[in-house]
């Protein structure tokens, strides 16, 4: 998929509406739907909402349309209506997948969500390659409650990794050497998103297998959790974290700081995780408290800024 020509909030098309400052009506949707996929960010995920904030624009819109998309994708999965099927909730997904590829190909949706996500997709060079295997970890939920080491694998690519890789894209559009930066940078974008899924996973132990009935790492007797198995997932997730770490300070200037600060409160879950027993973590989702998240942004954003 070739990057639009049109970057999001440029006036194209109609010379006289630029000439004197008054959107044209396409514009007036544009906006209208990147508000609506910032709504979506705020109202549900207030971390990522606290983190994304640090980003320069254009990217904290291109980054929140793309988080926008992934959340209604994963609600439609996990929080099905009261009377909701899963032959219902295939559908919904499958309508989902075909409204991006629509809106892929038109520049244009009738769902404010995908159209958001559809002007990023457009412009930051985002292709079925990176969104198929999104959607298809996503379908995975409606009929698989374990995995082994490949279909673990499988997923996490598909529901974590290529979020990173979108995100990344998003980082280095309009840079010069974008296509040779993202090459080098691949590799971090995904053990960082990895990370993060593992970190939700281990967290939401309990409501993943109590509320929805799934296990999501390879091996795991779920009821008897004990501390190796906590120790042995977090060493891998740190492992990510690592590799991650190591290559935060190549993104460009006005994402460095929102990568630091998101990847700080990600170790912090981890830290706090590892320092929390077995038995607490397979009842509770265990948080980073308010004022201690501001703590951990200001001293990611510090270290960030060089």
């Amino acid at each position: 998929m070739s990057a639009a020509t049109t970057p999001p909030g440029t006036p194209a098309g109609r010379p006289e509406e630029a000439a004197t400052g008054q959107l044209a009506p396409y514009q007036l949707y544009d906006q209208v739907a990147e508000a609506a996929a910032a709504l979506v960010i705020k109202r549900y995920s207030s971390s990522f909402g606290m983190a994304s904030r640090l980003l320069a624009e254009p990217v904290r819109t291109h980054v929140c349309n793309v988080y926008a998309l992934v959340r209604v994708a994963d609600e439609i999965v996990d929080a099905p209506r009261p009377d909701g099927r899963r032959a219902h909730q295939s559908r919904l997904l499958d309508g989902l997948q075909d409204d991006v590829h629509a809106a892929l190909r038109t520049g244009h949706s009738a769902n404010l969500v995908v159209h958001a996500f559809a002007r990023t997709a457009r412009t930051c060079g985002i292709g079925a390659e990176l969104i198929d295997p999104f959607f298809a970890s996503m379908r995975t939920d409606l009929f698989r409650e374990e995995h082994d080491e490949e279909s673990f694998a499988e997923y996490v690519y598909g529901s974590a990794e290529v979020v990173g890789l979108m995100c990344l894209r998003a980082f280095l559009v309009g840079r010069p050497h974008a296509a040779r930066e993202y090459v080098e940078l691949r590799a971090g974008a995904r053990r960082l998103g990895a990370a993060f899924q593992k970190v939700n996973f281990l967290r939401d132990l309990a409501a993943d297998s109590d509320d929805l009935g799934r296990s999501y790492f390879p091996g795991l007797d779920v009821a008897r959790f004990d501390a190796h198995d906590r120790d042995r997932l977090l060493d891998d997730i740190d492992a990510d974290l690592a590799a991650a770490a190591a290559v935060v300070h190549r993104l460009p200037a006005g994402s460095r700081r929102a990568v630091s600060a998101a990847h700080a409160l990600f170790a912090e879950l981890s830290r706090r995780l590892r320092h929390t027993s077995p038995d607490e973590i397979r009842r509770n989702r265990i948080r980073v408290p308010g004022p201690r998240k501001a703590q951990v942004i200001a001293r990611a954003v510090t270290r960030g800024v060089s």
